[in-house]
């Protein structure tokens, strides 16, 4: 093992899958919710920076993964095993963190297997669930609220396409546009509308990055 780890120094994320955090800016004393939580990466991130986090996973194996992942960190969050969907918090959050379940397209330079794992088939059905799991996460933050949607997919089915469907049906909800100084000025990764999109091309001085989506919502 490296140096460090049994001591909880540090964890390891790809660049993508740091960003969503990010876009929740100063969090420190703030009440976030973390849905689809495992392996935990976001959770330490969120804890790290002060938030009282609340994880929340819907299989077992995979929340007992992130509570050892907490406990290496020598970091605590409450922990929901539970269907996200299902599930209705004690009270409203200052913010809602949704990385959903997807295709993995945007992870196959890491994961070469994906594209015979996945069908074609399969798209259609992710993006339903993800639809399901955003509208979870409208109702649990209060007024002015922000949620943070993203998937390591490159598919529009699971990215734009969703939000917009998303935004169509809930007219109290607005995209709230990234600036490139939240993400440490990686303005390439930002499109039109102010959602991002990662491509593996990106970053090649430090190895590239995964594919990611990620879309920043807020409650008028």
């Amino acid at each position: 093992l490296l140096a460090g780890f049994d001591e909880g120094a540090w964890w390891v994320q790809d660049a993508s899958a740091a960003l969503p955090v990010a876009l929740l800016g100063n969090i420190k004393g703030k009440h976030i919710i973390d849905l689809c939580a495992a392996p935990g990466g976001k959770t330490a991130q969120l804890t790290s920076r002060g938030a009282t986090v609340i994880a929340v996973e819907r299989s077992a194996k995979r929340l007992k993964r992130l509570e050892e992942n907490l406990s290496r960190l020598k970091m605590t969050a409450e922990t929901f095993c539970c269907d996200a969907t299902q599930w209705t918090p004690f009270k409203k959050a200052d913010a809602v963190l949704l990385d959903a379940p997807c295709s993995s397209t945007g992870a196959i330079r890491r994961h070469p297997d994906i594209p015979h794992l996945k069908k074609s088939e399969d798209i259609e059905k992710l993006s339903n669930a993800q639809y399901c799991l955003i509208e979870a996460a409208l109702e649990m933050v209060k007024p002015g609220g922000r949620v943070v949607f993203c998937t390591c997919s490159l598919q529009p089915e699971e990215g734009p396409e969703l939000i917009k469907k998303i935004l169509d049906a809930h007219s109290s909800f607005r995209l709230e546009p990234v600036k490139p100084e939240e993400i440490g000025g990686l303005e390439e990764i930002i499109v039109g509308d102010g959602t991002i999109r990662c491509l593996p091309y990106h970053l090649p001085e430090q190895g590239g990055m995964d594919g990611f989506f990620i879309a920043r919502l807020i409650s008028d």
